[in-house]
Order: structure tokens, then C-alpha cells, then sequence
């Protein structure tokens, strides 16, 4: 089987993946794991032979892009203690313990190799959490927690992993240099970030067109990454301060258009790219076994103590700062969690996934000396251990936890934060229509038509709104809403029959694709009722 026939088995079981995991309630990244791990053990199947130093550059960008594009500065400054504790804090903590015990199991191995392992497994991966925590009707402020935790986490973890492995490699380590070199690092990483993500966002207002914008969103990322790397800053960090740029700079120049395009594209690319990349850490399986050799039944005993560490560490530390730090965040209103019922739900979805498979495979084969990387195998088998035991054991009991914990979103709450954003919404547009109004000396008539339309749709989204009419605009408004049911479904009738007319025409010889595409979009943004 050749490697390009693999690579596109993986895509198209990465949408198969998707209703498969509806159907059977398990996680899509679960499945490709799974799916990957079978096909590593079919003898046909070749070792996927991916560059260790590509595998970052490659698949970190749109991932951490397309994860940015759901969360916000606003949001991340609201609740940057809670999300540095962790995705700092936690890491370090988790890195170092990981480094002792692997240490004392493994005494002959270097120090810095065992901090390199440390910086390896620390990290929860945000498109594993994102993808399982989502779909288990998790409160909103948990699951925007875990992803600013999985942002962030791994600017920490890469830093450390590159301090740890530099150490191996030149057999040198300085304190001071290290915190200098991270210092930097930070301060390039967040200049490459600005830069490109303030150039970025003006050249898109300059383009106008809603596939030249999306394009040049494709490309930011692995730009700012290969900068920041090119300059020795933190690439991923300098990937997440563009993103969140273009994300806040975007509500001044995006339309509809945009949206709609940006938003199915990088849907598109996290469904494929995510799918790939975990159907690759299944197909690691014969290059981890490969590397550790005939030999590694003897690391099981270190592998388990080093998920112990990494797995009841986290439930230690989320308890014990909840307990200490709980009762302040609630009155300031963070997203992390309140109660311990909450803080054993985010523990259990600390999955580990693609970026501590490609930290494992990056590391080096050897060192400036023409040695041997001390250690490699045991950071590789472990780390892969971890990931399987994380992905496949805890994210196939996350529902369970959750429904044994109660933890659940308050759906009543946000239909009402939703009905009162629709107010604002609508309440924005009839004072706009006022102002338009005066501006344009608009008839009596015609302004009045449009007022009641836009009250009614104000009426729909606030059911106070329709409580405060009086008698007589209650009767009307029953009345509208009668006829206006069936208004709406002859609408839904009509622009489905112009959408098949136009599909028709598409087929006919003669007939130009592009102008019928064009058609059919603005058949599509169009909206779908007559009143």
C-alpha cells in the first residue's frame, strides 16, 4: 500500500468517523486512534514515514488556528489566572514529577532526558478535549476552560521540551540562559503574532472577497509559525496570538460571506486534519515498538508509574486549588471549576494526543557528540502509552463520569443569555431603522410597514416583549403569527423548487457552472421566508 493511498484512507475514514461516533457514542478521535492502531498490526500496511521535524509545522498550525476561531481575548482575559494556573503551573508541576519518577526508574538515563518526557506527557491535547467535551452537554464556561487550558499549555510544554532536549543534545545547561532564552522566545513569538495577524487583518479588508480572505486565513498560520521558529521564538504561541488577532480584528470587516466561507472551510480542515493526525498516532504503534525493541516488556513498570503521576497529579492539583481558590472565582465569575464535582470532570478529560506524539517522534536520534539519543526509546513507548491509555480508557468513560457526577450545562440559561442577545440584536436594528428613517424623511407607510415587521421578529425572540402588548396588538399579533406559519412554509416550498430548477440547469450543456454557483449562493443567503 503506498503512503499517499494511506494518508487518503485516513481522510475518508476521518468523515466516515463522524457519524459512525454519533451513532455508536464514542469520540471520532477515539475512533481513528482505534482505526490506526488496526491497521498498524495488518502486515500490508507500511510504516507512515513522516519527517519527526515536520510533523509539528504540519498539523500544530490549522489545528490551534481552527481552535482559536472559537474562543476570544475578551474571553482568555477574563479568566487568564485560572487558565495560566493550569496551563503553566500545572505543566511544570506535571513535567517535573514525570522527570523524578522516570529518573528513579531509569537512573542511568540522563536527568534532562527525563524532563524531556516530563515535557512530553504534560500537556492535554485541546482538540481531544474540545471534540469529547463538547458532545457530553458539558457546562459552556468547563468546555471553554479545557480549550484555553489545551491552547495555552502547550507554549509551556514545547519550551520546556526544547530546554530539556537542547541539554541532552549539547550537554550543557544554564538556569539563567534558560529563563533568558524563554523570556525571548515569549516576546518574539508575541511580536511575529501581532505583526502578522495586524498585516494580515488589513490586507483582508483590502481583498473584500470572501475566498481571497479565507485563503490568506489558511496561510497565517504556518507563516507565523515558521517565523517564530526561524527567529527562535515560540512558534506555537506566536500561532495563537495571530489567530486570536485576525478572530477579534474580523468583527470589523466581516460579512456574512466570510462567515459562511471561513467558517465551513476551517470546519473542513479541523474534521480532516484532526482525523488524520490521530489515525497517525494509531499507525505509530510498529515505529514505537520498533524503536523500544524485543525488550519492552521491561518498561511497563516505569510506563505505569508515569501515567499515575500524570494522571493523579492533575486530580490533586484541580482539587486542592478549587478548595483554596474556589469561592474567589465564583465571585469573580471564571469559567474554572466551582465545585469538586466539576473539578473530577475536568480532571478525567485531561486527554493527551497529537502534540505529545509528534514531541515523542521529534526527538532526536542523536546528539552533537554523534551519540546516541539517551533514553529515546523509553520517552517514545511511554509517551505513546500515555496517549492510548488517556484517549482509549478515559475518553470512552468521560460520559459516564459525567453522568455519575451530574454535571451538566444549565440549557435554560442559555436560551435565555441566547433570547436576550436576539433582543439587543433586534432592539439595535429598530433604532437603527429610526435613524434611517429621519435621515431619509422615509414615508409614514413604508415606515411603519418595516417597524412592524422588525417588532414582531423582536416579539418572537422575547416572549416579554409579546406579554407587553396591549389587547388589540396581542390579537393582531396571534393573527400574523397564523397566517405567518403558513406564509413561511409556501416560502420554504417556492425557494426549494428555484434551488432544483437551478441544479437542473447546471447539468444542461452550455450552461456556465461558475455563473449557476454564483446563482445558487445567493439562492442560499437569501433569506427563506416572504415576510
Amino acid at each position: 500500500m503506498d503512503q499517499l493511498v494511506l494518508i487518503f484512507l485516513l481522510a475518508f475514514a476521518s468523515i466516515l468517523a463522524q457519524p459512525l461516533g454519533r451513532r455508536v457514542g464514542l469520540a471520532p478521535a477515539v475512533l481513528m486512534t482505534v482505526f490506526g492502531l488496526v491497521l498498524a498490526v495488518i502486515p500490508a500496511v507500511p510504516s507512515i514515514a513522516v519527517e519527526p521535524e515536520l510533523i509539528l509545522p504540519l498539523v500544530l498550525p490549522p489545528l490551534l488556528y481552527a481552535s482559536a476561531r472559537r474562543t476570544s481575548w475578551q474571553q482568555f482575559a477574563a479568566n487568564a489566572g485560572p487558565i495560566l494556573l493550569r496551563a503553566v503551573g500545572l505543566v511544570i508541576a506535571t513535567a517535573a514529577a514525570v522527570a523524578a519518577v522516570f529518573h528513579a526508574w531509569y537512573p542511568g538515563l540522563p536527568l534532562a532526558a527525563a524532563f524531556a518526557l516530563g515535557a512530553v506527557v504534560a500537556p492535554p491535547d485541546p482538540v481531544a478535549v474540545s471534540a469529547m467535551a463538547t458532545r457530553l452537554g458539558l457546562p459552556r464556561r468547563l468546555v471553554a476552560m479545557l480549550e484555553g487550558e489545551g491552547l495555552f499549555n502547550d507554549v509551556t510544554a514545547v519550551v520546556l521540551y526544547n530546554v530539556a532536549v537542547q541539554a541532552v543534545v549539547t550537554g550543557h545547561f544554564s538556569a539563567w540562559r534558560t529563563v533568558g532564552e524563554f523570556i525571548l522566545s515569549a516576546v518574539v513569538a508575541i511580536v511575529v503574532g501581532v505583526v502578522l495577524g495586524w498585516a494580515g487583518s488589513r490586507l483582508m479588508r483590502r481583498l473584500g472577497q470572501a475566498t481571497w480572505q479565507v485563503a490568506l486565513g489558511l496561510l497565517l498560520p504556518f507563516a507565523a509559525y515558521g517565523l517564530a521558529e526561524f527567529w527562535h521564538g515560540s512558534a506555537v504561541l506566536a500561532v495563537l496570538i495571530c489567530a486570536l488577532y485576525l478572530v477579534d480584528a474580523a468583527t470589523d470587516f466581516s460579512d456574512s460571506s466570510y462567515r459562511l466561507v471561513g467558517d465551513s472551510v476551517w470546519e473542513v480542515i479541523d474534521l480532516l486534519v484532526t482525523g488524520v493526525a490521530f489515525g497517525l498516532i494509531g499507525l505509530e504503534l510498529t515505529t514505537v515498538l520498533s524503536a523500544a525493541g524485543p525488550g519492552w516488556p521491561q518498561l511497563l513498570g516505569g510506563t505505569a508509574a508515569v501515567i499515575a503521576v500524570v494522571v493523579l497529579l492533575r486530580l490533586v492539583w484541580l482539587l486542592v486549588t478549587t478548595a483554596a481558590a474556589g469561592r474567589w472565582w465564583r465571585r469573580r465569575d471564571t469559567e474554572e471549576p466551582h465545585t469538586w464535582r466539576e473539578s473530577v470532570v475536568t480532571w478525567w478529560a485531561g486527554m493527551r494526543g497529537v502534540v505529545t506524539v509528534a514531541l515523542a517522534l521529534a526527538v532526536p536520534l542523536t546528539t552533537d557528540a554523534g551519540a546516541a539519543f539517551p533514553g529515546r526509546d523509553h520517552v517514545l513507548f511511554i509517551a505513546f502509552a500515555v496517549v492510548l491509555f488517556t484517549l482509549l480508557l478515559q475518553g470512552p468513560t468521560l460520559s459516564l463520569v459525567v453522568r455519575a457526577t451530574h454535571v451538566q450545562a444549565d440549557t435554560e440559561a442559555e436560551r435565555v443569555l441566547e433570547r436576550r442577545l436576539w433582543t439587543r440584536i433586534l432592539r439595535a436594528e429598530l433604532d437603527e431603522l429610526d435613524r434611517i428613517a429621519a435621515r431619509e424623511q422615509m414615508p409614514e407607510e413604508t415606515y411603519q410597514r418595516l417597524r412592524d415587521n422588525f417588532e414582531r421578529r423582536l416579539a418572537r425572540a422575547d416572549p416579554e416583549a409579546a406579554q407587553q402588548m396591549d389587547a388589540e396588538d396581542a390579537k393582531a399579533f396571534e393573527r400574523w403569527m397564523h397566517v405567518g406559519e403558513k406564509i413561511r412554509s409556501i416560502s420554504d416550498e417556492v425557494v426549494e423548487a428555484g434551488r432544483a430548477e437551478a441544479q437542473a440547469a447546471r447539468r444542461e450543456p452550455g450552461m456556465p457552472p461558475d455563473l449557476v454557483d454564483r446563482v445558487m449562493r445567493r439562492l442560499d443567503l437569501r433569506p427563506t421566508t416572504l415576510l
